[in-house]
This record gives structure tokens, sequence and C-alpha cells, in this order.
């Protein structure tokens, strides 16, 4: 076992180079923090603040601001690894290039990382938000490629509402507050939830409306509710959604109790946690299967950069790059809502899904959970070249990306359940006791957190 936790700090600013040192396990919103009194920003900030630099970097993280600078790992400088046999090394472009490109998104298998120098930008105060409502899947998409062409825009990202009403959200950074622009906040207790903020201020609005938040809380403005994921909580408690439940009970519903909540329960097994990659030629197809099969909204979409270089070298539709070289040909939807029940269903509706996004010739990205058979998932990524990798740099002991990302389906073997798992099953399942039980959980490691 190699113990990373320590890792944690941000060692240096280069002002004139706008870049850091910076160990793996430094948080997003401690990156922003220690970088911010220089002046500067990461030019891609994952949206929750909990994602750590390390995990950016292994798990191939994206943002709103991915379409003009590229996934998070596009502004690695460098990295510094211990490989599976001792040695360390130090990856770039230019030193040891082949591991610095394949070691981005293949999950920490061909080495451990320790040290990475980020690129920066210049900071400002404020991101002046623009919300432009569509009325139309086609419509909205039109928007978005509009958006990602224009090079004023620094933030693309968008909330589809329902199937009719999509609202495209644009953003520059800027330190000027222009008239008749409201300042708003989204980090506070009494603030309201982004999403929520964008469905009420576009309510039947047909026109673009504008509005000036502080940078970081644009940068996280998703922790509050997880998107939007938090309000299943509420439902599951019998708890009413209203301002007033969300400011009582805003302690937990920031993603890292609430993610932390999630898992100790149990619940992840009941909730449709994906991310989607779709060529834009597939787009409309998919979310209105999404749309048919699940029925759940809001939905996420995130323009990735054209040309953009997917980890694990994945097979994905032909012909999907368009030969213009400011179109952006790859949409990201996030599909994030409840699933079914039963876990030999849920399994089943996952692997639908599954199978709906390589028959449009796309993508999932391997931080949710996979239910591919081994067959399948290397029928999709490239094996041979991975394999190759591992052998040359001594990892063939280490878990593959697959052991990784895999959920273990036997369980849903009837020859492997005894009656204590079967009573155990019935048991858990009982409301609300694996609720209560995964925010009791979560309590206690933050009383003994704080302790230590």
């Amino acid at each position: 076992m190699v113990d990373t936790s320590g890792l944690n700090h941000v060692l240096s600013v280069d002002t004139e180079k706008k870049t850091c040192l910076v160990e793996p396990n430094v948080p997003m919103d401690q990156l922003v923090d220690e970088v911010a009194p220089y002046g500067l920003i990461p030019p891609v900030v994952m949206e929750f603040p909990g994602i750590t630099v390390g995990g950016g970097w292994a798990g191939t993280a994206g943002e709103s601001s991915g379409f003009k600078y590229g996934f998070f790992d596009c502004t690695v400088n460098w990295v510094e690894m211990v490989l599976p046999d001792g040695e360390t090394v130090k990856v770039s472009s230019t030193s040891n290039n082949e591991l610095f490109r394949a070691a981005a998104g293949t999950f920490g298998t061909l080495g451990v990382t320790t040290l990475l120098e980020l690129q920066l930008i210049d900071a400002t105060q404020y991101v002046e938000l623009t919300y432009h409502p569509a009325t139309s899947i086609k419509e909205g998409m039109h928007i978005m490629q509009a958006a990602t062409q224009d090079p004023t825009n620094d933030f693309v990202d968008g909330i589809q509402f329902s199937l009719d009403r999509i609202v495209i959200i644009t953003g520059k950074l800027t330190n000027a507050i222009p008239l008749n622009t409201k300042l708003q906040h989204f980090s506070r207790a009494t603030d309201p939830w982004f999403y929520i903020h964008v469905d009420r201020a576009t309510a039947g609005e047909l026109e673009p409306v504008k509005c000036l938040t502080p940078v970081r809380d644009y940068f996280f403005r998703y922790d509050r509710g997880a998107f939007w994921t938090g309000k299943y909580a509420y439902k599951y408690f019998l708890t009413p959604f209203n301002r007033i439940t969300r400011w009582a009970l805003d302690y937990f519903m920031h993603t890292r109790v609430m993610y932390h909540a999630l898992h100790a329960s149990g619940h992840s097994n009941k909730y449709i946690v994906q991310d989607l990659l779709l060529p834009n030629d597939g787009a409309e197809e998919f979310v209105r299967w999404v749309d048919e099969r699940f029925g759940f909204y809001p939905l996420w979409w995130c323009p990735l950069k054209h040309g953009q270089e997917v980890a694990m070298h994945p097979k994905l539709a032909n012909g999907v790059y368009q030969a213009d070289e400011k179109s952006v040909s790859f949409l990201n939807i996030g599909v994030w809502g409840p699933g079914p029940t039963d876990y030999e269903e849920f399994v089943k509706v996952n692997r639908e899904l599954e199978s709906k996004v390589r028959e449009l010739g796309g993508i999932k990205w391997l931080y949710a959970q996979a239910y591919y058979a081994p067959d399948e998932f290397w029928s999709i990524y490239d094996r041979k070249w991975y394999e190759g990798l591992r052998e040359k740099y001594h990892a063939t002991y280490l878990p593959t990306v697959y052991d990784k990302v895999n959920v273990d389906l036997s369980v849903l073997d009837k020859r492997n359940q005894t009656w204590s798992t079967w009573l155990y099953g019935k048991v858990w399942n009982i409301w609300p006791l694996s609720g209560v039980y995964g925010v009791v959980k979560t309590l206690m490691e933050r009383d003994y957190l704080l302790a230590k």
C-alpha cells in the first residue's frame, strides 16, 4: 500500500510563468484559494470542491471551460510519478511523452502520481453569466455550438429542464460590474441552488438573461445540491423541498457530505449516475431515449474541445470529427436521477444505457459505475496499446482500469447468496434504515476528523 494522503499541499506559485507546483491530494477549493492571492486561477476547475488534482489527472475531468482548454489534464505541464518498480520519473510532453499522455485518465494503473505542475491564468473578480433559453434540443445545440466558437466566452454549459426547455449558460471573466446586472452568490446557505436560480431567472423568457457572480461562486456553483441530485434526498426523507429546508439542511447538501452519505448508505446502487460522451449528431436521439426510458430532469450539457484526445483510446463513431477546426463535435450529457429499487432491474437499465451510447457512437466516463463484461469493455478500449504500456513500465501486477471501474455482478448470482445475505438485503431495504445509517456514519466520521 502506498499512502499519498499526506501529499496535499500547494508547494509554490510562479507568477511569471503562471504555474504552480501541486501535490495530488490538493482539492479544487484549496487550489483555487491558494493561487488566488497571486491574482491567478486554474483554467479548468472541476465543479465539486472536493475533487482532487490527482483525481482530475487520473480520471479524465472536464468542465465548462473545457471547450477552450480541454480536459483538466491538458492544463498539466508535467507530472512526477513513481513507477511500479520503484523508479521515480518526470513525465511531460517533452520527456517520457508516451507515459505522460497515457497516464492521464488511466486511474493510476501505470504508477503513483506524487507531484504536478499546473498552468494558471489571470484571475478576475467576477464571471458575467448569460442564460440563453431554447425551446428544442436542436435550438439548444445550435446556441451551444455558436457559443463555443465565440472567443470572448470563457465558460459554456447547459441545463435541460424538459424535452422542450433548455438553457445554455455562457460566462465571461470580468472585473467590471455592468449596469443593471444583479450580483448573485451561490455559496451561502441563504443563496439559491444554481440550477433553481437558472430555472427561475429564465421562466417564461425567450431572450437571454444576464447576471454576475463572484468567480469562486461560479467555480463551485453546483456544489450545493450536487447539481440537482440533492432534491432526491428530501424526497427520500419525506422532507419539504423549499427555501427554508434548504437553508436549515445546507450542511448536508454540499457534495463532500452528500456523496459520503450516498456511498455509506448503499444508495449509489439506486440512482443512475452516468456521464456520457455523445457525437453531436447522436445527442438528440440519446436525450429522447433518456426521456422515454427514465423521464427525469434536469440533464447537464457540457461541450468538449474539438479534436480532444480521449483517455484509453476508445473506439468512437466513424466520422464524428468535423472538418471545421472551430467546431465542437462531442457533447457531454450528465444523466443523474433515481433508478429502479430492485438491483437486478437497476443493472439492466444501466446496461441498456451503455448499449444505447455505443449504438450512437459514444462512450461513458468511467468515474461512474460500469457494467461491461470484460470482452465488451476491451472491444471499446485499446487493450493492446494499454497492456503494452503496462509491460513496458512494470505495471502488470497493478489492477487494470477494468478492475478498478467495473461493478462485481456476482451478487446477482443466486448461487452466491446465503440466508444471512438474503436477510441482510431485506432488512437494509426497510425505509429509512439505510438512509439514516448513511447520515449518522457521515456525522460520526466528521466528528472523528474534527477531534483529530
